[in-house]
């Protein structure tokens, strides 16, 4: 048998892995989710998790700005200036259902639409990094500032 026709499928299969994994949130960052700049063209939507906290994000007018947190711990975010950054409907809770009851498995999610030029923080809380453990000062907060351009 031939070594690099046997290595092909395998090859395949783990970056298909990698790719759904990085369009999912789950995976490892990707070098886009930890930058501190961005710009998405108009309409679009740009996705931040964790990996984004104190970054400042560009956006025009139209885009779809949705922050996921991989912990139910975490509050909903909020925007400092909902004329410039509106919640996009309600935030969403999805536990993940092979967690441990207590666990914090799972997302939040909230949806915001860029509607006005001018700036916006997305914040969000929480006091629990595990089941009975509170967070450090330092990793009690999220914020990602948004610059919004016509």
């Amino acid at each position: 048998m031939n070594p690099r026709r046997s290595a092909a499928p395998v090859l395949a299969a783990a970056l298909l892995t990698l790719a759904g994994c990085a369009s999912t949130g789950t995976g490892p960052s990707t070098p886009a989710a930890a930058s501190t700049a961005s710009t998405a063209p108009s309409p679009a939507t740009v996705t931040v998790d964790e990996h984004a906290d104190r970054t400042t994000l560009k956006a025009a007018v139209g885009t779809t700005v949705t922050l996921a947190l991989h912990s139910t711990y975490w509050s909903a975010a909020t925007s400092s200036a909902p004329d410039v950054l509106a919640p996009a409907g309600p935030p969403t809770t999805t536990p993940s259902p092979s967690c441990r009851p207590g666990g914090g498995c799972g997302t939040v999610t909230a949806s915001f639409t860029a509607r006005a030029p001018g700036t916006a923080r997305l914040t969000a809380t929480r006091t629990s990094c595990g089941e009975a453990l509170n967070c450090p000062p330092e990793q009690r907060g999220y914020e990602v500032t948004v610059e919004v351009t016509g």
